[in-house]
């Protein structure tokens, strides 16, 4: 029996940020030139940042926590020092320390790609972020008591959820039922 994981990886097709891929019977997409990314808790006092951008892929905006690529403008930078510039780049606060959480696949059947989740600690307000000017991301700052109902909120507008925002409810997930 086969499970495919001795197989060579074929490229069936690249672009300039990811690649169709098999490797035996699995067809899979992964970021081209070993492109990283990094996923952002910051928590600002009692308030957690998080953004909010149209994506393409699902034809409507999609609330996530801040993240950006690894190695994209300069293939040396640290998952720290990217992950410190993209939170000011997206969301115009700057951290004073960047500390590695573990490195995560997202959808690991379909997507090889995987992040690396960090904590940005003494964050400093040094702008209005919003990423590029074509990004288009806003930018909320949400008291953390107040996270399920503005992601509910949000969810009943017809925005996205991104599955990473299951961090922030799990509490309400997984808390045990009164009976």
């Amino acid at each position: 029996m086969s499970f495919d994981h001795d197989a060579p990886i074929e490229i069936m097709w690249s672009g300039k940020y990811i690649e169709a891929k098999r490797k035996g019977r699995w067809e899979f997409v992964g970021r081209a030139n070993n492109i990283g990314a990094a996923v952002i808790v910051a928590i600002d006092g009692d308030h957690i940042l998080l953004v909010e951008q149209y994506r393409v892929p699902l034809g409507a905006p999609c609330l996530e926590l801040p993240a950006g690529l690894v190695g994209d403008i300069d293939a040396g930078e640290t998952v720290e020092a990217s992950a410190a510039r993209e939170l000011e780049e997206e969301t115009g606060y700057r951290p004073d320390r960047i500390e590695v959480i573990g490195r995560f696949a997202s959808s690991p059947g379909m997507v090889s790609e995987t992040f690396t989740l960090v904590k940005a600690h003494g964050l400093t307000k040094t702008g209005d972020g919003g990423g590029e000017a074509h990004e288009g991301i806003t930018v909320h700052h949400i008291p953390l008591v107040e996270v399920p109902a503005f992601i509910a909120a949000k969810r009943a507008k017809g925005c996205f959820i991104d599955a990473k925002l299951l961090l922030l409810l799990a509490n309400e997930i997984v808390a045990p039922v009164s009976c």
